[in-house]
């Protein structure tokens, strides 16, 4: 197809040494548009920029999590005594590593009963060091601190798995239990989790470290998304608008692992959420925090 001339603007390099020139022929209509090109590239770097910015943020926001889960550890374990790291008589050493224990020993009962009164089974913390028996007296007191680092250390993998928190944090629209049912108020259902308040595309955060096995359609549960953890707990989180994971993927807490909707049965968009044992819904309610 032959073109007009005029349909063509003819652009001319010059070198720095001027001794040739290029010329170049360009449709018109290219330069025209120029500005819109630079527009669209700008908005571009604008968005790569914005996202890089997002996920630094994110990862600050994790690097804090972590952080303040250490300090925690680091409370709960507390400081060695002056006393224990500089050369004492055997008499000092030995009562500050019984205050040491015993201190510890405080805390971990603490700790057991806020998880006893969430519904969780305890721990037991008479026998980690020695409970003042023979075999606890051939222990040294370096024996004695390795043997609570140890187990705390298990105690906090023993938390991270399971389920803790909020899965978005709004106000509980309908609790665990028998309820009236919302689509026949003449009728009662069992409503086997807990609804959380929220507007379609809200972010929906895994509870605990676990494995995705299963994510799609599920009934009147809608889109749905459930999470294995270790210690036998699962979570469910339904009618979702959409589902950001897949099965066998590993997650982590805290984790956007899908989106607020209104899919299955539903009269209204909210997250419906549930956790479970060894198969069975329990009163999620319980699991919140650690004052429940």
């Amino acid at each position: 197809m032959n073109l007009k001339l005029t349909n063509f603007s003819t652009i001319i390099i010059v070198n720095k040494n001027q001794e040739q020139t290029q010329a170049i022929r360009v449709k018109t209509k290219h330069l025209k548009r120029m500005k819109h090109y630079l527009v669209s590239v700008i908005c571009v770097i604008l968005g790569l920029a914005g996202m890089v910015l997002y996920l630094n943020s994110k990862d600050s926001k994790r690097e804090q999590e972590k952080q303040q889960l250490l300090a925690q550890i680091a409370q709960l374990k507390g400081k060695l005594p002056a006393s224990a790291a500089a050369p004492v008589t055997a008499v000092n050493t030995s009562s500050s590593a019984t205050n040491y224990i015993q201190s510890i020993q405080g805390k971990l009962q603490k700790i057991n009963d806020y998880l006893r009164k969430r519904g969780l089974k305890g721990f037991a913390v008479k026998s980690v060091g020695g409970d003042g028996n023979a075999e606890e007296k051939k222990l040294s007191d370096d024996e004695k601190y390795s043997l609570y680092d140890e187990y705390l250390s298990r105690l906090v993998n023993s938390v991270a798995f399971t389920p803790m928190g909020y899965p978005r944090l709004s106000s509980i629209t309908s609790v665990f239990g028998y309820r009236s049912d919302p689509f026949d108020s003449e009728n009662a259902e069992y409503h086997p989790g807990i609804d959380f308040k929220g507007a379609k595309g809200d972010p929906v955060h895994v509870t605990a470290d676990g494995k995705v096995v299963f994510t799609g359609w599920k009934g009147g549960y809608g889109n749905c998304i459930i999470v294995q953890h270790k210690n036998d707990f699962q979570t469910l989180y339904g009618h979702l608008s959409h589902i950001n994971v897949q099965d066998g993927q590993s997650v982590g807490t805290g984790d956007v692992i899908g989106k607020v909707g209104s899919t299955g049965r539903s009269t209204g968009t909210h997250l419906h959420y549930e956790v479970r044992k060894g198969g069975k819904p329990i009163n999620p309610v319980k699991f919140l925090s650690l004052n429940n």
